[in-house]
């Protein structure tokens, strides 16, 4: 949980690094915060705007994310419009989403930190 946190105190910050742990974490948080909202509009129909309302919040923080994993494997936060190009995009989004980061020091900034309380 504290990996989805310090996605959100990160708001939109879109210089530095986010290694794969804080990438991957704050995505399955999210994926599973979104089931949530979704199971909970089934049941109870009027707050079906939920879904919608945490979908525009995650935007920024997702997008920031993004950039900064991008960062952690030394591209440019630009690369992010690959994801534009049908099926390719994403594909080679999702390959360097999977790649490890550098070991050191980047164009980027510093390696970050494994742990989510630094």
């Amino acid at each position: 949980m504290e990996w989805y946190l310090q996605v959100w105190r990160k708001y939109a910050v879109f210089d530095g690094r986010a290694n794969r742990p804080e990438f991957w974490m704050f995505q399955l948080f999210n994926w599973l915060a979104g089931f949530a909202l979704w199971i909970v509009t089934l049941i109870i129909h009027p707050l079906g705007f939920l879904v919608g309302l945490y979908g525009l919040a995650v935007i920024i923080p997702t997008l920031a994310l993004q950039v900064r994993r991008l960062h952690d494997t030394n591209r440019s936060g630009w690369w992010i419009f690959i994801n534009l190009v049908p099926v390719v995009g994403g594909i080679v989004l999702f390959v360097f989403d999977v790649l490890p980061g550098d070991w050191n020091d980047n164009n980027y900034g510093p390696r970050p930190s494994e742990s989510p309380l630094v």
